[in-house]
């Protein structure tokens, strides 16, 4: 299928500090794009891969999982890590549980996180009977576009696919066991009036993980998907800054908005 215009993954590189970016669910790599061209411009190696099933239409995410989703960033750490002295990963949504399990697992081979309005549980009673529903139903109302920005749209899927969603539950329930296993640095910025995220999973996941260099932004002007939103801004330099103070070659390699490189590819779902 072909890729929905915008929704391409994004690879820069740059120099030895590497960054990458999960979105979230439903969504796509525009979501974070502006995101990611931000950290490029300045010198950073960004990948922002599409994950499987996304950014084409949402039939095709009926045949995927968190397995799936999951392995897509692995694989995106793993080959940074390959290639840079440092990697951050960032991460909006239920990237920021993409992020949080990467943290779990990955240990020191990641200097440090940043999750915007990070998922932690599927909710709502319709979740509980989503193992029975997704057999009799195969999709309900969309997630995307939580934007309060006057004109800003996001790319992404006007449906959910249950089967998805379904997955969606039992990872968010697996990262949240993984929690105390994190121990990087984290920046963690969130909306207080975000219609898709309550507060409260950003609450438990700043309870449970083991970081004791942790930062809370709070986004004001924003709704969910702050990358788009008023505060974006804010966001890329706050992210910046983070990994700066972390990272000390942070500056040396390639830099430069004229420089910055971009690949695009198709989506991996089915």
């Amino acid at each position: 299928m072909p890729v929905l215009p915008g929704a391409e993954p994004y690879r820069h590189e740059g120099g030895e500090i590497g960054v990458l970016l999960c979105h979230g669910f439903t969504g796509s790599p525009q979501s974070l794009r502006p995101w990611a061209r931000y950290l490029a411009e300045r010198g950073l190696t960004v990948a922002l891969p599409l994950l499987p099933g996304h950014g084409t239409r949402w039939e095709d995410m009926q045949l995927t999982g968190w397995q799936d989703w999951y392995a897509e960033v692995d694989r995106e750490l793993r080959a940074l890590r390959e290639r840079c002295a440092q990697v951050f990963v960032l991460g909006l949504s239920m990237g920021g549980a993409l992020t949080l399990r990467l943290a779990a697992k990955h240990g020191d081979d990641i200097s440090g996180i940043v999750v915007v309005n990070p998922a932690n549980k599927v909710h709502g009673l319709s979740a509980y009977a989503l193992p029975v529903l997704r057999h009799l139903v195969r999709a309900t109302k969309g997630l995307t576009n939580d934007i309060k920005k006057e004109g800003a749209v996001e790319v992404g899927y006007d449906r959910v696919p249950l089967h998805a969603a379904h997955s969606l539950r039992q990872f968010c329930r697996l990262v949240d066991g993984e929690l105390p296993q994190v121990t990087q640095p984290m920046l963690l910025l969130r909306s207080p009036e975000d219609h898709v995220v309550p507060s409260a999973d950003s609450a438990r996941i700043l309870s449970r993980v083991s970081s004791t260099d942790v930062t809370e932004v709070l986004l004001e002007q924003s709704y969910h998907v702050a990358t788009l939103d008023n505060d974006a801004e804010r966001i890329f330099e706050e992210s910046y800054a983070f990994i700066a103070r972390l990272a000390p070659g942070v500056g040396k390699g390639t830099t430069g908005a004229g420089q910055v490189g971009q690949q695009e590819g198709t989506a991996a779902g089915g």
